[in-house]
């Protein structure tokens, strides 16, 4: 299903935070260097194409998406707040590493979201010839000033634009280090598809429930989060430690399958240990696609008896993300089990 749309002039706000898009190579060294980013129009001249009014703001530090922090979430929340109101649309370029935790918890911290967010960014600079980082820029900045007939946004949310694809930025997650089609939303199809044309799928997108009601953010984050993965060999000391570790009030636990975990006594002992404590143990499977249903086999079923949450279709990186907003709202962790099982943002299918 696609929906009309207008081309009319639109406001966009450019967010360079870093990463491999906003380098250039220095003649003389041969060496990266990021370039400044006020010229951005004048490293890719087809912007001037659309006629839009496209206004950058640069960190300062830049920051490699390896050393991203919840400190930058914050960061970009507030900015977008601050300037909500004088742009129809943001883009966020933003290193690749990072760039699905960043979007995930973004998609949380934003309420009533009402325009786009886009972030992109590349596997190539974008100064080398074949880079992937001019039509990953070029259509994120068209997508973001899309609008309906009646001047809405066509896409009101937090999303990642990577190859030709515009995905939910909590249901993506890097999937290549060296290809162009670094990102996927496994469990979920792409909001639109840019080819010849951009075909948008608007049943998909969600709209906020008042258009009016202005953007809310939230900032405050609880990080005492832990993630286990499950493998075999694991030891009774690496699960103890992170199931119950002092300073863990919530824990991630890559499952097997469709959310299945060993139920050697040892192991379950801990668990039942850790939930009895109070700590969230959240159940995510290690599937690049597929969803956590713990009734279907008896080691499911003796970890969800154990008090451990269901993350259905969740990733990774979206359970971490929804943790840390959550846990920032309460410090009642039985609340927070129970909010886990809510669809917030289109981050579950439930």
């Amino acid at each position: 299903m696609t929906r009309t749309h207008t081309r009319e002039k639109a406001s966009l706000l450019l967010i360079y935070t870093g990463g491999t898009i906003g380098m250039k190579q220095d003649p003389a060294t041969q060496t990266l260097r990021p370039f400044d980013f006020s010229q951005i129009l004048e490293e890719v001249p087809e912007l001037r194409k659309f006629a839009y009014r496209i206004d950058s703001y640069a960190f300062d530090p830049i920051i490699d998406s390896s050393d991203v922090e919840p400190g930058l979430w914050q960061c970009l929340a507030e900015l977008i707040y601050e300037r909500y109101s004088s742009y129809d649309g943001f883009v966020i370029l933003h290193g690749t590493d990072t760039m699905a935790y960043s979007a995930s918890a973004l998609s949380f911290m934003l309420d009533n979201l009402a325009k786009p967010v886009i972030f992109t960014g590349s596997q190539l600079p974008i100064g080398v010839p074949r880079t992937d980082g001019r039509e990953n820029l070029i259509s994120a900045v068209e997508i973001a000033a899309a609008k309906d007939t009646g001047g809405h946004a066509l896409v009101p949310e937090v999303c990642i634009y990577f190859d030709n694809m515009l995905m939910r930025g909590n249901r993506t997650s890097k999937v290549s280090s060296d290809n162009f089609t670094a990102f996927r939303s496994m469990n979920m199809p792409p909001l639109a598809e840019a080819g010849i044309s951009i075909k948008y799928n608007a049943s998909l997108i969600i709209n906020p429930q008042d258009w009016d009601a202005g953007l809310r953010i939230s900032t405050s984050l609880d990080t005492r989060v832990s993630i286990l993965k499950i493998h075999p060999g694991i030891t009774p000391q690496v699960v103890k430690n992170i199931l119950c570790g002092e300073e863990t009030r919530a824990v991630i636990m890559e499952t097997y399958g469709c959310g299945n975990a060993p139920c050697k006594e040892w192991f379950m002992d801990i668990v039942r240990q850790a939930t009895a404590s109070g700590k969230i143990i959240l159940n995510v499977t290690q599937c690049l696609s597929g969803t956590v249903d713990m009734t279907l086999y008896s080691n499911g079923k003796t970890l969800l008896d154990a008090g451990v949450v269901s993350g259905y279709d969740s990733t990774t990186e979206s359970a971490l993300g929804k943790l840390f907003y959550l846990m920032g709202q309460t410090q009642d962790n039985t609340a927070v089990k129970e909010m886990l099982n809510q669809n917030f943002k289109g981050e579950i299918s439930k």
